[in-house]
């Protein structure tokens, strides 16, 4: 019986060192996968340069257009601004503002409606910045200067098209 114990214990020891070996392997060869095998550009996520120059008024809802690059890849890009604001406005400004577009896909996804909530005025002169989502996962962060009268309190929605 004692002799029948070892051998159990010994094909154990013998199944639990292969099995240890093939893990060892399988991981080894995944992690070398992961560094060598390139993600595909067009699905991997990147940022881009954004550049946007905007004029807007109102009074009660205000509504405002630009137009702007997207460099992306490279590549550069330009777009049409449309969008309205609903809440309190009063005024007019224009605006010249940078920043960058995060998230993006492809191109394409920088394309759509934006939204955004906040608060701002300029009195002849100011700085600004402002942060919109779409539902394709894109973020744009915007800083900038402002020349103009207006004061705003409002829910935004705008509109990005590629030309």
């Amino acid at each position: 019986m004692g002799d029948t114990m070892s051998v159990r214990e010994n094909g154990f020891r013998g199944f639990r060192r292969e099995t240890m070996l093939i893990v060892a392997i399988a991981l080894s060869a995944f992690t070398l996968l992961a560094f060598v095998v390139p993600v595909t550009p067009s699905l991997a996520q990147a940022a881009g340069e954004v550049r946007l120059k905007i004029a807007k008024a109102g009074v009660l809802v205000g509504a405002g257009a630009g137009s702007g690059v997207l460099t992306f890849r490279g590549q550069d890009y330009p777009f049409r601004v449309y969008g309205a604001g609903f809440g309190v406005t009063a005024g007019a400004s224009v605006g010249d503002f940078e920043g960058w577009a995060s998230g993006i896909r492809e191109v394409r996804d920088f394309a759509g409606t934006y939204s955004s909530v906040g608060a701002g005025g300029t009195l002849v002169g100011g700085v600004g910045g402002v942060r919109l989502h779409n539902d394709k996962g894109v973020t744009i962060e915007l800083h900038g200067t402002t020349a103009g009268m207006e004061f705003a309190a409002n829910v935004s929605k705008i509109r990005v098209s590629l030309k």
